[in-house]
């Protein structure tokens, strides 16, 4: 009896390492995996130095190839913050110098005017755009001129509803269409400039026919 309760103490132990051993190897395994096949990009964006109250409920959304077949690929996030959106650019601001972001000021950064804050960024073959705004939600949540909301309506559109709100887009730079020269001036807007008229024309002479003695 003694020895056959030894051996099941030792079974017990030998069962509880291996389990131990196969958890503690799985979940490294898993995060190395799970790193290995994620887009790098939002990796990067993961790694951002900003306060937790900056980026909550984070959405990711992609698409194209990770290699450019076909079509490079497109990431977008959009993320809440439980502040407004002078506060929110300022530490995003500096999280992406210090990730090695430049400012880039281009033209169509952003293609037409639009409320909050839109600035435009590039590093190594990336080109970022991040405008941070009021949500739609706070204006929404507005009622009639002269209808006082409801106390729990206000509550909860409070509650629900964040300061502001960050939108962040990267593009390879080789699909960036802002790269490169741009046209000055559509021809069919401004018309076909008309031909110079030259006053010392060397041919004038060949062409004018010279007068014969009557």
């Amino acid at each position: 009896m003694r020895h056959q309760l030894r051996e099941q103490r030792q079974l017990k132990t030998i069962a509880l390492l291996l389990a131990s051993l196969l958890v503690l190897g799985a979940l490294p395994t898993y995060f190395g995996v799970r790193a290995a096949t994620r887009d790098p990009v939002f990796n990067s964006l993961d790694a951002l130095a900003v306060p937790s109250w900056a980026a909550t409920d984070t959405v990711d959304g992609v698409s194209g190839s990770r290699w450019c077949l076909m079509e490079c690929r497109f990431r977008e996030r959009t993320v809440d913050s439980a502040r407004g959106w002078e506060e929110t650019a300022q530490v995003y601001e500096t999280a992406l110098s210090r990730e090695g972001w430049q400012p880039w000021k281009v033209a169509l950064c952003p293609e037409q005017p639009v409320e909050g804050h839109y600035t435009c960024w590039r590093r190594d073959e990336l080109t970022l755009d991040m405008w941070i705004r009021q949500p739609a939600c706070a204006e929404s949540a507005g009622t009639a001129p002269g209808v006082s909301p409801a106390p729990d309506a206000a509550r909860a559109a409070e509650e629900d509803c964040p300061e502001s709100v960050v939108s962040i887009k990267v593009r390879n730079a080789i699909e960036d269409d802002r790269i490169g020269p741009q046209p000055s001036t559509d021809p069919s807007l401004t018309g076909v400039d008309p031909d110079p008229i030259f006053t010392d024309d060397p041919l004038r002479e060949l062409l004018t026919p010279t007068p014969t003695p009557s």
